[in-house]
């Protein structure tokens, strides 16, 4: 696992990359503010998504166990008017995948399941979220844009995560020290005609605190 690493002050913000799944839980290093798994989605994949008409792209948010995740995609999906495709049945094993995982390492009983349909310039400011952590993939579109800040301005060197590759984020709420100098946002395409597919899930300890 190579780490890109940026020293704020007295701080140091990194970013983890890693070739397998496994490598993600790698967010508990105390030098990493981020883990990104370096991965591509198959061409087939690929073309089939971004030749879906926007209203048939699932979206929703719900807070389940990670065992409930995949039929409450393919719930999405039916909604959404999706076909049954092979596809289709990748797309909801990978979200499924990607949930078993990340509650594992987190040790968590519970995810906040989210799957967005963005056009806009939603989340467009770099920011750090009041969370734990979270785990956010791209499926279509744009991925997320991250980069460290000085003096309280935007990132000078801006990143741009893959399409299709999976980034675990430390929030304000991680319990350890040093914080993180990392920030991130939502790539602004409003104008662009493109439309983004994102996975967000959160960890849930508490469904008292669910929200």
């Amino acid at each position: 696992m190579s780490i890109i690493r940026t020293e704020i002050k007295s701080a140091a913000a990194g970013v983890g990359v890693t070739d397998t799944p496994d490598g993600l839980a790698k967010i508990k290093r105390p030098e990493c503010a981020a883990t990104i798994w370096r991965r591509q989605l198959s061409p087939e994949f690929q073309t089939w998504i971004d030749g879906l008409d926007p209203m048939h792209l699932p979206k929703g948010r719900l807070v389940l166990r990670p065992t409930a995740v995949r039929d409450a995609v393919g719930h999405l999906c039916d909604i959404a008017g999706m076909d049954d495709t092979v596809e289709r049945r990748w797309l909801e094993h990978d979200i499924a995948d990607l949930a078993t995982r990340f509650a594992d390492f987190m040790r968590v009983p519970y995810l906040r399941v989210r799957l967005d349909v963005i056009s806009t310039n939603a989340c467009r400011k770099f920011h750090i979220d009041a969370i734990h952590a979270r785990l956010i993939c791209t499926y279509r579109g744009t991925g997320t844009q991250y980069g460290v800040p000085t003096d309280g301005e935007d990132p000078e060197r801006v990143f741009t995560v893959a399409t299709g590759a999976p980034m675990v984020m430390r929030g304000t709420l991680w319990p350890q020290n040093p914080p993180s100098g990392l920030r991130h946002r939502s790539p602004p395409i409003a104008g662009t005609g493109e439309t983004r597919l994102v996975l967000v899930l959160d960890p849930i300890f508490d469904l008292d605190e669910a929200g």
